[in-house]
């Protein structure tokens, strides 16, 4: 009853604490909801243009099922590139009123293979149906939504060919401008000119405040743009092996060496078990006693370690050697014997045929043909030996010959390689040089080196921290943490011996910090609206250790940070400062007068173009040439403000090309220049889109 009653006279108090709940569930449920929550239902929007988030997430869970070994975060950055330029390129279209038809579809759908190709779809004469291929949805209802969606991709990628053609057919060189081009490489001048170098000046002694770089960065504030950054800083705290867990590792293995007695359950008895040395299967006792398995390869001595290349190489069949440590791994090897000529090194000049593997698409060259163009090639490099890696990079048709020159390296005889290759290499000796065919065609071979291999059994065992090593760890990362938190971080850093690492700046979607990668806990913790400057935390990174984790500086979307601009903006500063100091020593009615007011020479350059405005000894200034070609002869330039520094000048001849007949030559080299064109569509039209990335809001 007291209990009653006490309940009773605080009953207005539980109502009152009750209703304050409900209140609070209430108005949590609204700003989740996004009532009146400030997070987007959207995961962005380009001008305007919502991009679904549901629509979103089902696009990057299929990227991350088709893609191999591909990140949640890479996925979303993947997907994400892909609906800002589908939105971009659809608003264009709609705008220059693009539209597809049916046919249009249909056409895409017979270029795809899986469609176009597929037995279903096609009919006696084995073409693409159009009337099998919608009676075919028509009989399979379940899969009309997958139709549905494939016709959304096809209209889409049938509209942006269409596109692609008019920004092609829009790009196009006149046969003015074709001219222009020739007179740019044919059209020369002879001058003289003085030049006084911005290297002439210290940089010591030219100055550049924030506030001017700041300035100069608001002249192009589209190049200087900067996304939402933080800095981080941190130290590692490596979960590895003490020095008393690698010993323990090296008794163990050293104990390997020995016989040693063991309870046989079956029999009941003590069995004596052989050391590596004395056991009969080496390679039963290497996967009964090593954390790596059996591996039968054969050696090369150069592709041993490196510190124990000599005695691992030269032991004698049977004899071990050990324990030694290698790549965190405490060893035993055991010789099973050499091999003469285990790895050969060859090159090789390949000549294909039409329907050979891996063939080019457009070879038309019959097996007979390429044989004779083989032989002949073969018969080129036997009488110059020295030009075979020459003659590869001219004849050879593997496409890997202009990076490695024809030189296939090193191979052994179990390596997965093409028969009629292996068999001739390691049946010929160092230097000859013959014929070889296999699927991809005919080889002209050299065989430039081979050596001897040796086949080991290691026992290796791995340098672990102990359970005891590992709580160690762990206290003192927390103990870091916590002082980090209070104090500060690179005093207490230095305090407990440990590096504070460069700090690392990150955006808002990376994924990758530093040296230790993918940590995208890490960033994703940075960005988190209730983390602040100065916040620490404890991260712990498998196979790693701990990273304690601070946030240095935020750097809000605007203008790149000073400190970041500096590198880039203070050379360019400089250079104007130090040209206006230049100038006002450049003076005189002649070159001589005004070379021997700035301590220099008259130089001479003869015959430069347009087309490559070098300087001798100086480097490239376009300005400078065009002003050379412009320039009334015997007279004398103003300064001009070059890339790499100040000139004056006084032409001496202009040569003038002959008009010629045609400059369809010189047309066709713009129009090269011009192919590329429509790749730069999707940049140049993110530049002024206004795209907002909602992504971070829904744990990517």
């Amino acid at each position: 009853m007291a209990v009653l009653q006490k309940i009773r006279q605080r009953s207005l108090l539980l109502i009152l604490v009750i209703g304050f709940c409900l209140l609070a569930f209430i108005i949590g449920d609204l700003f989740n909801s996004g009532n009146l929550s400030t997070t987007s239902n959207d995961v962005g929007s380009v001008n305007g243009k919502a991009i679904s988030f549901e629509d979103f997430r089902i696009k990057v869970s299929n990227v991350e099922k088709s893609g191999q070994g591909i990140t949640a975060t890479q996925a979303a950055n993947q997907v994400w590139d892909q609906e800002v330029s589908i939105s971009l390129l659809t608003a264009e279209f709609d705008k220059l009123g693009i539209r597809v038809g049916e046919n249009h579809i249909m056409e895409i759908f017979k270029a795809d293979q899986n469609i176009g190709q597929n037995p279903t779809f096609l009919n006696a004469a084995g073409k693409f149906d159009v009337a099998k291929f919608k009676e075919f949805f028509k009989a399979n209802p379940d899969q009309a939504q997958n139709l549905k969606d494939r016709e959304k991709d096809a209209a889409l990628n049938a509209k942006f060919q269409i596109y692609n053609s008019l920004i092609k057919a829009g790009v196009y060189t006149t046969d003015s401008e074709g001219k222009f081009k020739y007179g740019m490489e044919a059209n020369k001048v002879n001058f003289d000119y003085v030049s006084v170098l911005f290297s002439s000046i210290k940089d010591s002694n030219v100055k550049i405040s924030d506030e001017e770089i700041t300035n100069y960065m608001k002249t192009n504030e589209k190049k200087y743009k900067a996304e939402e950054s933080r800095e981080i800083q941190y130290v590692l705290i490596e979960d590895k092996a003490s020095p008393e867990d690698e010993n323990e590792v090296k008794v163990s293995v050293n104990a390997l060496l020995t016989s040693r007695i063991v309870y046989n359950q079956a029999t009941g008895k003590n069995d004596t078990l052989p050391g590596f040395k004395g056991a009969a299967d080496a390679v039963e006792f290497v996967n009964a006693n090593s954390d790596k398995s059996y591996d039968s390869t054969y050696v090369a001595k150069k592709d041993l370690p490196a510190q124990f290349a000599e005695q691992l190489f030269n032991l004698a069949p049977g004899e071990v050697f050990g324990p030694y440590t290698n790549n965190n791994f405490v060893c035993l090897s055991k010789s099973l014997g050499k091999k003469a000529g285990a790895q050969v090194k060859s090159s090789h000049i390949l000549i294909s045929w039409v329907g050979a593997e891996r063939a080019a698409p457009k070879e038309n060259r019959t097996k007979e043909q390429a044989k004779v163009k083989a032989e002949g090639i073969l018969a080129q490099a036997l009488a110059n030996p020295g030009m075979f890696q020459i003659v590869a990079f001219t004849n050879s048709e593997d496409p890997s010959v202009q990076q490695n020159g024809g030189d296939m390296g090193y191979i052994s005889s179990d390596a997965n390689f093409a028969k009629g290759y292996k068999d001739f290499v390691f049946s010929n000796p160092v230097g000859k040089i013959g014929l070889a065919e296999t699927e991809f065609g005919y080889h002209i071979i050299n065989v430039t080196d081979k050596q001897d291999a040796v086949r080991l059994a290691t026992v290796a065992q791995k340098i672990e921290p102990s359970e005891a090593t590992t709580d160690k760890i762990y206290t003192k990362a927390v103990k870091f943490e916590m002082d980090a938190t209070e104090g500060d971080f690179d005093k207490v850093a230095k305090a407990a011996k440990l590096q504070t690492n460069p700090s690392i700046k990150v955006k808002i979607m990376d994924e990758t910090f530093g040296i230790l990668g993918n940590q995208r806990q890490i960033v994703r913790w940075a960005f988190e609206g209730e983390t602040n400057i100065g916040d620490v935390k404890r991260f712990e990174v498998p196979n790693v250790g701990n990273v304690i984790a601070k946030v240095k500086a935020v750097f809000e979307a605007g203008l790149t940070p000073i400190a970041d601009a500096r590198p880039m903006v203070e050379p360019i500063l400089k250079n104007k400062k130090k040209a206006e100091m230049i100038k006002a020593k450049m003076k005189g009615a002649t070159l001589e007068a005004i070379a021997n007011a700035n301590k220099t020479q008259v130089k001479p350059a003869a015959d430069v173009t347009l087309e490559n405005p070098t300087l001798p000894g100086v480097g490239q200034e376009a300005k400078v040439v065009g002003i050379a070609f412009a320039l009334k002869g015997n007279s004398i330039s103003a300064p001009i403000e070059g890339n790499l520094g100040v000139y004056v000048v006084k032409t001496k001849t202009v040569f003038t090309a002959p008009a010629i007949k045609s400059y369809k030559d010189y047309v066709a080299k713009l129009n090269s220049q011009n192919a590329s064109a429509s790749g730069r569509i999707i940049p140049a039209l993110k530049v002024d889109a206004k795209i907002e990335d909602n992504r971070s809001q829904f744990n990517y």
